[in-house]
Formats: structure tokens, C-alpha cells, sequence
């Protein structure tokens, strides 16, 4: 179950540069408040005492006017190039909390891989279109029909069974045929086969509607999403409606990493559609990855973890070594002794933890098991005790893990 508390301002804002680490005194007396006072704050359940708020770390704090004002932000400027936005939320479990959220700044439509997740915002009340990610697994095509209103699809055989299910179920539904581009992810590398299945579905399909094309970019290929790529998707999507006979809803130009080029007007014409989750609920491939200063977004999301040890230590193991825990065979740099922290964090709930990116000046971390987190401290800006709670920036590998671990307690402010 998730733990929801409004405004605990341990920061002043998402905004700016992650502040110090708080201290557990201090983090208890503003607990403390926050009870006894209120301040617009809503505990649930297990969080109505004092020694159970302090058991909420590991913790993910997710700022939701942030994530209000990104969406607001990214949907104008896709507007003003005439593109459709359909914010992706599986990258934070499709959680209710932020999903309201992103649909207060006016989204109709919302985009996940899973199944279990759509179903889960609908039994919580949340009213939106559904567009899923991934290509549906043939056993999973009565639960598609049912639940989502678009699908991206790569092949007859899938589109065939979608069709058997709308018979059954009495309903109709929209697919978008996936272009592979160079990824070499999802969709059809012969672009022949790709427009004599558009015929065949046509014909053969009434239930099922052609809606668009798709492309997908930096994920296993790590492609770039370039004006030309773009361009060749757009060209694709002219002999499409040549051989159905009507406008295609959807021309998808990929997800965050095609956003630098609505930023910089630069999307060329013919791409209607965008597919963006990570720009909205983190915002750290543009501006760090990308180098894009989008001055008008930020990231709404914070984790914290608490320090159960802090001790001087060799920094080369002692003694015969083997592989890790994770069949690994690590090789470690002599610095001789030095400070370090062990956080009660680790991969099983933020994935490689060595993605994180700390918040306090001079930590190193040096590796992760699945429960614990190694930290040096050696060059810190300020002494580091044990209860000490350290904060840390997140890639998105982070913010999945965390997002679906059940031992990583999710607050909210501005709710």
C-alpha cells in the first residue's frame, strides 16, 4: 500500500539543487508538525503515529504541481507544432496519485505497457483513453480490446486475434502499425510487407481500424531520432493512406528523446504524435543526457534513504575473492582507508543504484547489493552519522525500480 503525505516540505522546492541531508531530529520535528498541525497534510492508515512515519525509507517523493506544470508545458508546445501528446506513466507504475496529475493539465489519452496497470487506474476512477506500449501478447488480446482503445502492432497474427476479440466482445479498436526505423526494437523492417498488411487488415478486419504508424528510438538500438528518420516515418505514413483511403490519426514520432525537436522546432511536417512519459515525470535525459535547457521543466521526483552504518574501511576487500552476488567480478582501485556509508537501499529497490546521482557534494557511490547501498563519504561537505537520511536524484532505471518496489514508501506534495 502507498503512504501519502501532502506538502512534507523537507525541501523548498523540486526546483532547485538538492539541499543538505536532514538529520533524524530535525526530519522528527517536522513529522511532528505535520501531524499535530496539519498543514493540508493527509496521512493514511499505518502512518498515524510518529515511529511509524519514521519507518518510511526508503522513500520516493514526487512533486505534483511539477508534474502538472510539465505536462501543461510539453502538451502547449506539441500543440503549437500540431502534435498530439500522450504522456507515458509506466515508468512510474501508472501511480494514481501522479496519474491525476498529468490529466489535470488537460490530457484525453495516456500511454502504458501493461495491462494490469490500466486496469488498476480504472478500478481507482481514473477516466482517460489508453494507448499500450508494448505489442500484446496473443494471450493477452481480450484483455487489449477490453481495456485499451489503441494498440502499436507489428504483424497479421496479433491484429487477426484482436479482430476475434472485438467480435466477441461487440467493439471496435484502433492499432498503429510500428515502423522499425534502425532500432531494432518493435516494428517491420520490409516496408512492403508493411503496406500489403495494411491491405490485408483492411479487407480482412472490420473491427479493427489502421489509425497510424509509429517508430521507436534509443531504446536497444539507442538511435537517434533525427529529422530524416523522422521524415522517412512521415513518407510511410503519405503510402499508407494511399492504400487505405483515409487520413491516419496517428504519425508517432517516438517518445522524450524526439522532444528536442518540438524544443527546437525542428520536427518535420507530417509527425501528429508523440509518446512522452520520461521529460514529464523526471526530466533527466534532456537536460543531461541531451544537454537541452528546457528551463521550463523539472524534476518532480526525490528519493531518500537512510545511513544504518558509517565506518572507516580499506577500500580493496580483504582476503580471496570470487564473483559478487550478482555473478560479477568487480575489480576495486586502492585508495587506502576511507569513510563510508551504508544506505538501507539497494538494487532490488532502485535497480543499478549506481545511476543514482547524490545530492550532497563529494559522495561516490561505489556499488549496490540488493539491499544495501555503499557510499563514500571520504570527501563529503558535512559529517554523515548513522539515522542521517541522504537524497538523490534519479535516472529512469531508478524511478521504475522504485516506482514498483512495495518497500519504497511513496509521499506526495501539492496533491
Amino acid at each position: 500500500m502507498q503512504d501519502d503525505v501532502n506538502n512534507f516540505d523537507i525541501k523548498n522546492s523540486r526546483e532547485m539543487p538538492c539541499k543538505k541531508i536532514f538529520s533524524v531530529p530535525a526530519a522528527r520535528k517536522r513529522i511532528k508538525g505535520l501531524i499535530s498541525g496539519g498543514e493540508n497534510c493527509k496521512i493514511k492508515e499505518k502512518m498515524q503515529t510518529e515511529k511509524n512515519i519514521m519507518r518510511l525509507f526508503p522513500q520516493l517523493e514526487t512533486d505534483l504541481n511539477i508534474v502538472r506544470r510539465n505536462a501543461s508545458e510539453i502538451k502547449r508546445r506539441c500543440g503549437e507544432s500540431g502534435i498530439k501528446l500522450t504522456p507515458a506513466v509506466k515508468g512510474v507504475n501508472a501511480d494514481a496519485e501522479v496519474v491525476r496529475a498529468i490529466l489535470d493539465a488537460g490530457i484525453e489519452q495516456l500511454g502504458t505497457s501493461r495491462l494490469s496497470q490500466i486496469e488498476r487506474c480504472n478500478a481507482n476512477g481514473i477516466k482517460a483513453g489508453w494507448l499500450l506500449l508494448r505489442i500484446p501478447q496473443l494471450c493477452e488480446c481480450a484483455d487489449v480490446v477490453r481495456l485499451a482503445e489503441v494498440s502499436l502492432e507489428s504483424g497479421v497474427d496479433t491484429v487477426t486475434e484482436l479482430e476475434k476479440e472485438c467480435v466477441r466482445q461487440g467493439r471496435s479498436h484502433k492499432i498503429i502499425m510500428m515502423l522499425d526505423t534502425g532500432d531494432l526494437r518493435e516494428g517491420y523492417w520490409d516496408r512492403a510487407r508493411l503496406l500489403d498488411d495494411c491491405a490485408k487488415i483492411k479487407k480482412t478486419c472490420p473491427h479493427i481500424r489502421i489509425a497510424g504508424i509509429g517508430s521507436n528510438f534509443t531504446d536497444y538500438g539507442a538511435t537517434v531520432p533525427t529529422v530524416d528518420k523522422l521524415e522517412e516515418l512521415a513518407a510511410m505514413a503519405r503510402r499508407m493512406e494511399e492504400i487505405l483511403g483515409y487520413p491516419l490519426e496517428y504519425v508517432s514520432g517516438g517518445a522524450t528523446t524526439s522532444y528536442p525537436l518540438v524544443h527546437r522546432g525542428e520536427m518535420p511536417k507530417g509527425i501528429n504524435h508523440l509518446r512522452v512519459g520520461e521529460a514529464i515525470i523526471l526530466n533527466h535525459d534532456l537536460p543531461d543526457e541531451w544537454g537541452i535547457d528546457t528551463d521550463y521543466l523539472a524534476s518532480p521526483v526525490l528519493l531518500r534513504a537512510q545511513v544504518v552504518e558509517v565506518y572507516d574501511k580499506p577500500s580493496v576487500p580483504v582476503g580471496e575473492t570470487a564473483t559478487d552476488a550478482f555473478d560479477n567480478h568487480p575489480v576495486f582501485t586502492d585508495r587506502g582507508i576511507r569513510r563510508r556509508a551504508l544506505l538501507a537501499l539497494g538494487r532490488a529497490d532502485v535497480g543499478d543504484a549506481g545511476k543514482l546521482l547524490p545530492c550532497d557534494g563529494g559522495a561516490e557511490i561505489l556499488a549496490a547489493t540488493s539491499d544495501h547501498t555503499i557510499i563514500d563519504i571520504g570527501d563529503c561537505e558535512r559529517e554523515i552519522r548513522v539515522g542521517d537520511i541522504m537524497e538523490f536524484r534519479l535516472t529512469y532505471e531508478n524511478l521504475m525500480y522504485a516506482a514498483l518496489s512495495e518497500d519504497v514508501r511513496k509521499i506526495y506534495k501539492n496533491a
